[in-house]
């Protein structure tokens, strides 16, 4: 099985976002001599607790501090931008680092509607919802594909070519599993966001065309988890991100708590606390307890590769938990890599 992580750049209480867009890069030095097979960065926008609002410029960051995995979006959001930039962008990064650029590309605004609101550019009424011409716009400049007698035909010669990314649909619902599908494109599943996803992976098999770039339907099943020498630390270390989540649930957004403070609220509201109309999965234990879950999302998914999101206070923690998990799936560079010596990035 393929190991991948997701990264959202969380931003620590007491710490700054540029300690956290530093802390991304350390990461991702370290799980490029880990073994992991991508590192993809998340985007949100207006957020105290997550750093990454430009998942290109922290790719670029990236490429240029590691050598071997994939580096992508996880994902753009394109209701936000021109498809023409999105594809002159990621082309950029394809020529700068090849075969190792993914383009994750994703629906969802990543934030409130109305810092959505704020980044449009012209804001005398709401945006269309008009995603799928979008991102057939998107594919036709990156696969070279666009009418000739179309007025931006001659824009599909993109700066990067002959490099394009790989394209990706990330996505957490029926819609985005058919048009991952229709579009012969490979699916990344947040079960994350909706641990129901088994039935749309099916979807997204059975109603799959060939496209030139994708022959057969090919799946990431993206998934929370905390890893820690036993189960009781794990679950300790990841009270921090269950208190955030029971915050977001209602609304309220703030930097990643210090685990004390975390066990505390946990305490006095009980164990529904994080509690929601939809309960999300979470893989917290031990290695073995970690692989054991991680092997069993794979096998509802039919996915042959797992990418891993965690978020902690401690960037520390983080790292250990990403070590522990490479260990317990012997991944390649796991025992030549020397995880302890933390890589300082200049501030």
């Amino acid at each position: 099985m393929k190991l991948s992580i997701l990264d959202q750049s969380p931003i620590s209480e007491g710490s700054t976002g540029a300690d956290a867009l530093r802390n991304s890069i350390d990461l991702a030095r370290l799980a490029d001599g880990l073994g992991y097979t991508r590192y993809w960065l998340a985007e949100h926008h207006g957020t105290p607790m997550l750093a990454c609002a430009s998942p290109e410029v922290l790719i670029a960051a990236i490429g240029a501090a590691t050598r071997r995995m994939r580096l992508g979006s996880g994902g753009v959001m394109l209701p936000h931008y021109s498809p023409l930039k999105v594809a002159e962008t990621f082309s950029i990064l394809a020529a700068l680092y090849p075969d190792r650029v993914d383009l994750g590309i994703g629906r969802a605004p990543g934030t409130d509607h109305s810092t959505a609101f704020a980044l449009q550019r012209d804001r005398r009424q709401a945006a269309p919802d008009d995603f799928p011409q979008q991102l057939a716009e998107l594919l036709a400049y990156l696969e070279n594909r666009m009418p000739p007698n179309h007025p931006f035909a001659r824009l599909a010669a993109l700066p990067g070519r002959p490099h394009v990314p790989d394209v990706w649909l990330l996505g957490s619902s029926p819609q985005s599993a058919l048009w991952a599908a229709d579009n012969g494109l490979p699916y990344a599943f947040a079960d994350f966001i909706n641990p129901e996803g088994a039935e749309y992976a099916a979807l997204y098999r059975e109603r799959f065309r060939p496209s030139e770039t994708l022959r057969e339907p090919r799946m990431i099943a993206a998934g929370f988890a905390v890893c820690a020498l036993t189960d009781e630390d794990a679950q300790r270390i990841a009270s921090s991100a269950r208190m955030t989540r029971a915050l977001l649930n209602q609304g309220r957004l703030i930097p990643v708590p210090p685990i004390e403070k975390a066990l505390q609220f946990l305490a006095e509201r009980g164990p529904n606390a994080d509690s929601a109309a939809r309960p999300r999965r979470a893989i917290i234990g031990s290695p073995a307890t970690v692989r054991k879950g991680i092997e069993h999302l794979a096998a509802l998914y039919g996915a042959d590769e797992v990418m891993i999101l965690t978020n902690t206070f401690e960037h520390e923690a983080r790292r250990r938990s990403y070590e522990l998990i490479a260990e317990a799936f012997e991944l390649d560079g796991h025992r030549s890599a020397q995880p302890s010596d933390r890589i300082e990035v200049a501030s």
